[in-house]
């Protein structure tokens, strides 16, 4: 409540400090101190929550390093040996010869002897070959995209005039940029920020130009190479069980400078991520609709017979699908981050509630370790996770009626936000299979966000599609343990078979695919 004002010159101001000093206080001064003191409490509750801004503005520009419960209360606990040195891991920062897995393989035979040569050191033993050879790396430096010129030689008749070209390797296609040129290029684009004036530049200092005009014009005849796959994985992911969703800002230059007269200005990407029986899928759509209408339309091809999926988001209401009904579940970290940021000005509160998220994260962490189904992750959490949220909501109301938590300040809303969204940041508890947060699609929005992070924007809404489009197909790659590169060089080179029989060309089957065909 703001307090009423009360004017005061320096020369009042100063008379008053003096009547405090000889307790020769008037009447009307009382009502000025209890002004004055109300003024410093709602000043101190301002400065607490301004510092929070700051922090969190922090946060957004720099990211936060971590949000570990020990770390944010500062109470790790030591060690036995962390007194003594740590020793370096073995093999830290180095790779064997097996995680070269996209590496050239070349067997060198040995130059002197054979199998079942005789021993040259003891003369009376034969030599057999090893199962496992000596490995030997060799890294070299090389451009992104490497380009070969082959010089065709040409025959003329003195006579007639006719020239007679040599014919071209077999193994060499006729097309100037292969499938694998424009794998690179997307995987560099959309898999890792890099934008294509970066790779143009990159090209030129080593000889081999690739101007961003061409780039696009590659990936772009790429995408419809592509598209069926991007299809068949959208219509995947509407029979999941589980969907997590949510989005970030982007901007497409042409809809920026559109002059339209729609209220919603904004435009965004959404990220969603589908888990499904025994894979993921991670898709992305960018343009002015909000989580939630991206959402619906996914649902809008989901079978009737399914029934609705469990939704795993934050609480914004745009996140929600306005016609399609699923099982809400909120975001648990979002509730906690809030408890992180005032950690400074409510020390002992926010232990207390991280403390006991804390349990409740290790309880899930143990379900994954013991591989349990749906069903047993939901009765280990009804054991050990429900008592421990039943304290935690007991606490919560506790803090409220005894009235030691200012409402408005920011322990009051952190408090507030849990319990205004209790039923959805406990569905764990109800439901098998749902999950406690959301971090799975804010990992996945991060394709997006180095993506703007370093190119800024996209130019039009053609091109936002294009980005969607490999984004997904690359996540969707490394969701799944695939090797992306391989992946959409993969599809790119079987366009045809993926378009016949798109379900067969997904991250998690290409393979056999590509074996069937070959067989």
């Amino acid at each position: 409540m703001t307090p009423p004002p009360i004017e005061l010159s320096a020369e009042q101001l100063d008379a008053l400090i003096e009547r405090v000093k000889s307790r020769n206080l008037l009447d009307e001064d009382y009502a000025t101190i209890e002004a004055m003191g109300e003024t410093i409490h709602v000043l101190s509750h301002s400065v607490d929550e301004k510092a929070v801004s700051i922090k969190r503005l922090l946060k957004m520009i720099f990211g936060a390093s971590t949000e570990k419960t020990e770390d944010v209360t500062q109470k790790r606990k030591p060690k036995a040996d962390d007194a003594k040195p740590k020793e370096k891991k073995k093999g830290h920062g180095r790779n064997g010869a097996d995680d070269f897995t996209g590496a050239e393989k070349v067997t060198v035979p040995h130059g002197e002897l054979k199998h079942k040569d005789p021993c040259p050191l003891c003369l009376k033993g034969k030599v057999y070959v090893c199962k496992q050879p000596g490995p030997l790396i060799r890294v070299t430096g090389t451009s992104p995209l490497t380009a070969t010129v082959y010089e065709l030689e040409k025959l003329r008749c003195n006579l007639c005039g006719e020239v007679f070209t040599a014919k071209a390797p077999q193994d060499v296609g006729e097309e100037k940029y292969d499938a694998s040129a424009g794998a690179m290029i997307a995987l560099l684009k959309y898999g890792n920020g890099f934008p294509f004036y970066r790779l143009e530049n990159l090209q030129n200092s080593v000889g081999i130009p690739l101007p961003a005009s061409t780039q696009w014009d590659i990936v772009r005849d790429f995408y419809w190479h592509v598209f069926p796959v991007f299809d068949e994985l959208i219509r995947q992911a509407a029979g999941a069980k589980v969907i997590h969703n949510d989005d970030t800002t982007m901007k497409i230059l042409s809809v920026v400078n559109e002059k339209r007269d729609d209220k919603r200005k904004g435009i965004f990407t959404s990220g969603m991520v589908a888990v499904l029986h025994d894979h993921n899928i991670g898709l992305f759509f960018t343009g002015k609709k909000h989580a939630g209408e991206n959402l619906a339309d996914l649902l809008a091809r989901r079978q009737a017979d399914l029934g609705p999926p469990i939704q795993m988001c934050d609480a914004l209401s745009r996140n929600a699908p306005k016609d399609f009904e699923t099982l809400l579940a909120n975001c648990i970290s979002h509730g906690r981050r809030r408890f992180v940021d005032v950690y400074d000005n409510f020390p002992d509160e926010c232990t207390h509630v991280l403390n006991l998220l804390a349990k409740v994260y290790k309880n899930d962490a143990d379900a994954r370790a013991q591989n349990l189904s749906d069903d047993q992750r939901l009765e280990l959490h009804q054991n050990l996770s429900g008592p421990l949220m039943d304290d935690l909501r007991e606490w919560f109301d506790k803090q409220f009626e005894e009235k030691t938590v200012e409402p408005n300040a920011g322990l009051g809303q952190a408090i507030k936000y849990m319990c205004n969204h209790w039923d959805a940041l406990t569905l764990f508890l109800r439901v098998p299979g749902a999950p406690l947060d959301n971090n799975t699609c804010e990992r996945a929005l991060k394709k997006a966000i180095l993506n703007r992070k370093n190119a800024l924007f996209y130019r039009t809404e053609r091109g936002a599609k294009v980005g969607d489009l490999f984004m997904s197909l690359i996540h969707t790659s490394e969701l799944n343990g695939a090797n992306p590169f391989d992946y959409l060089v993969a599809i790119s080179e079987n366009s045809a078979e993926v378009k016949r029989h798109p379900e067969q060309w997904t991250p998690w089957n290409y393979k056999q695919a590509i074996s069937e065909a070959v067989s």
